[in-house]
């Protein structure tokens, strides 16, 4: 009975139209309700969410207050490097384990990629483009890496500095387990980390000698 019914259909069907373009026509309209679908819901969920529509906001970024349209989902990591356009803060494992997203944010070193870009509002952020004087002077751990080339491919680079610059504020005349045990949420690939502690330990020392300059 049911055979009989599709091959009334099929027959009924204008000879103009072939099966493979009714069935293109079929997948078609039902992908598009899917999507209409998709979408009211996705509108509808974001009515549900408070100050969903808030998305330009101020950050301060490098001694800058700088105005960005945020995602609420969205990471500081991802702001700073695709929206501001601060490539020196890397996106390593995307799910704070490797450190290579450090920031400092009022002064302490954080994993940029699990925080959300909303929750620093009010906070300052440094980023290892902020590092560095306006005469283009670079900071002494900066400079202690230069001094001791302690880095293979360096892609773990920015986040081991921003991570030593934080923890030299607390501890500026650290011993070497002590400095190791503080920056030891980064990670490196080339795991050259001898090399990488001993331009830490360098730099160190030049920022204490520059404290005593100035």
């Amino acid at each position: 009975m049911a055979d009989t019914t599709d091959l009334r259909i099929i027959e009924a069907t204008p000879k103009a139209v072939s099966r493979r373009r009714f069935i293109k026509g079929v997948i078609a309209g039902g992908a598009a309700v899917s999507s209409a679908n998709y979408l009211f819901r996705a509108s509808a969920l974001q009515g549900q969410i408070p100050g969903a529509g808030e998305r330009l906001i101020r950050i301060n970024v490098n001694g800058q207050q700088r105005r960005v349209d945020v995602m609420k989902q969205e990471t500081l990591a991802w702001t700073i490097r695709y929206k501001l356009g601060l490539t020196g803060t890397e996106l390593g494992c995307d799910r704070a384990e490797c450190g290579a997203c450090t920031v400092l944010i009022d002064d302490v070193p954080h994993y940029s990629c699990s925080m959300l870009t909303h929750t620093v509002r009010g906070q300052k952020v440094v980023t290892i483009e902020g590092l560095a004087n306006a005469d283009g002077t670079l900071h002494p751990v900066q400079q202690g890496i230069i001094d001791e080339q302690g880095f293979q491919c360096a892609f773990c680079m920015s986040g081991f500095i921003m991570a030593t610059v934080g923890f030299l504020k607390t501890n500026p005349n650290p011993t070497r387990p002590e400095l190791a045990h503080g920056i030891s949420g980064n990670l490196c690939r080339c795991q050259d980390y001898d090399k990488i502690l001993t331009a830490m330990m360098r730099g160190a020392e030049n920022l204490r000698r520059a404290s005593r300059v100035s």
